[in-house]
Formats: C-alpha cells, sequence, structure tokens
C-alpha cells in the first residue's frame, strides 16, 4: 500500500545518539554512520547526538559497513553515505509536496548511483579493487520513515504501542533466508560459519544492485535503531530491547554508547555501530 501524507503537520521532534567502534581485534574502523537535516536548497551535517523538530526539514540517518583491501573499506562505507549529501536535496520536493508515492524511486535511484561509483572506482584504481559495502538508511519526514537497504547492516523498529522489537531489514545473506524462513533459530544464524558471506552489496563486483525499500508510520514514543552487524554479533534482539528501554542514567546520556560498549565486550570481533533515533512530542 502507497503511504499517503498525514493530513495535518506533524509536530513530532527527533532525537538522535551514535556511537561506532573498531572493537578488539581490527586494526582500523570500516563503518561510518550519518546524521544529516536537509532541505530543497542545502544539507546540514549533524553531531552524534542532538534533537531537532520535524516540521520543516527531512532528517537522514544512515550506517554503512564497508569491504576491502587495505583503507578500501574503509573509504567504501564513507563514500556510501557522503553521496547519500549530494543526492537527497533534490527528494526534498516529494516529500514537501506530499507526493509519497515517489520515495521508492528516489531511494532506488540513490543505491544505483552509490553502487556506479563505488563500481567505478573498484575498476579504476588497484588500490579499491572489489570494494564494497552495505548501507542501511531513514528518511524521516513529517509522519513517515522511509527505508532503503542493502547488506547485513540493520534497521530495528520499536514501537510505542505494543513494545517488542522488530526487524525492518533482510539480511542479505543465505543464512539470513534460512533464519526469515524459520530453518534456523537465532543462535544458529548467530553461530552459522557463513552468517556474513553477503549476496548483495553496494559494489564488490555487484553490477546491478536491487535495495530494499518500505515506509514505516511512526508516532510519538517510537524508536528506530540503525546498526552494523558487529553489534549483533554481541547482542540478541531481546538483549537490544531490554537495553534501549533501561531507564537511562547521568553516566549514560548516550544510549547508543551503553549498546556498543556490551557488544564489543561480548565480542568484538568485528567494528560495531548503533544509531538510535526516538520520535519525541514537541512540547
Amino acid at each position: 500500500m502507497t503511504p499517503q501524507p498525514p493530513s495535518e503537520p506533524k509536530t513530532e521532534s527527533l532525537r538522535w545518539f551514535g556511537l561506532t567502534d573498531r572493537g578488539k581485534v581490527r586494526a582500523n574502523n570500516e563503518d561510518s554512520f550519518l546524521c544529516l537535516q536537509f532541505d530543497a536548497r542545502e544539507v546540514r551535517y549533524l553531531g552524534r547526538i542532538g534533537e531537532a523538530p520535524t516540521g520543516t526539514e527531512d532528517f537522514i540517518f544512515a550506517v554503512s559497513d564497508g569491504m576491502g583491501g587495505a583503507k578500501a573499506g574503509e573509504f567504501a562505507s564513507r563514500l556510501a553515505v557522503e553521496k547519500i549529501t549530494r543526492l537527497m536535496p533534490r527528494a526534498f520536493q516529494h516529500s514537501a509536496t506530499g507526493l509519497a508515492a515517489g520515495f521508492e524511486d528516489v531511494l532506488t535511484e540513490l543505491y544505483h548511483e552509490i553502487n556506479r561509483s563505488l563500481t567505478y572506482l573498484g575498476n579504476s584504481d588497484a588500490d579499491c579493487s572489489g570494494m564494497g559495502a552495505t548501507l542501511s538508511m531513514c528518511w524521516f519526514t513529517p509522519g513517515w520513515m522511509y527505508f532503503g537497504h542493502i547488506g547485513d547492516s540493520r534497521i530495528y523498529y520499536l514501537p510505542a504501542q505494543g513494545g517488542g522489537i522488530r526487524q525492518i531489514t533482510q539480511d542479505d545473506t543465505h543464512v539470513g533466508w534460512l533464519y526469515r524462513n524459520g530453518k534456523l533459530n537465532e543462535r544458529q544464524a548467530r553461530d552459522h560459519p557463513r552468517r556474513n558471506a553477503l549476496q548483495k552489496a553496494l559494489g564488490a563486483g555487484h553490477q546491478f544492485v536491487d535495495p530494499q525499500v518500505g515506509a514505516v508510520a511512526y508516532e510519538p514514543g517510537d524508536t528506530f535503531l540503525l546498526c552494523t552487524d558487529g553489534l549483533i554479533d554481541g547482542l540478541y534482539d531481546a538483549q537490544l530491547l531490554e537495553m534501549v528501554r533501561a531507564p537511562q542514567t547521568d553516566a549514560e546520556s548516550n544510549p547508543a554508547q551503553r549498546l556498543v560498549r556490551a557488544a564489543v565486550a561480548l565480542a568484538g570481533r568485528d567494528n560495531t555501530t548503533a544509531l538510535l533515533v526516538e520520535v519525541c512530542p514537541t512540547p
């Protein structure tokens, strides 16, 4: 069903928290994340912690996990998120004029453009040969969150009504397919030796990409969690839910920090990134 724009302007605000850590094993961090505010004219990079109303501008939150030799993976993830800043302002007119039906085309073209850029660099520079990246992103407009995804990073939805946690993206791996079809449980999927073997990614020799795109109508109290697979290596879904919903203390002003530190302590084999976005009513 095509999402319809809200009948009245929404007055919610977004509060976000982000953190990335290279973990215990890797020498460099190939994860990147992005917090961005934009309209039809300009984009503004946001800090890793912040809050802003949703009324007149749109927001992008994204995580990317790079792959490739030497520093190529680090460069690939950074390029993937930075491409968003150049391509999304043109999409603002869709949300500003209520053209919600166009979000699939906007996000699909964005992923194709990033894939073309990574493929070109991979073919023209020996140091970048084979480089690629995952990309999971949330585009917030008043009342709606549109998302795009490819790879095995994830977006979780924690609705205020009904509680619980739901993974709204699909892992682009054979192990992910086995899990979705009930052939593996969560523990078996996490421990499977092929769990990180990607079937889809940006770049990395993939000539064509077919991103997952979708939409969620959000309400005050809803929370969205974007993360790379390093976070999942350390924490089960139930632990993610428990830690996100736990009361925040003064010593933990960034709940993403709580998630990342716990995941690295329990696993830490990979770079680990968490980006938490909360929908808050505006007083």
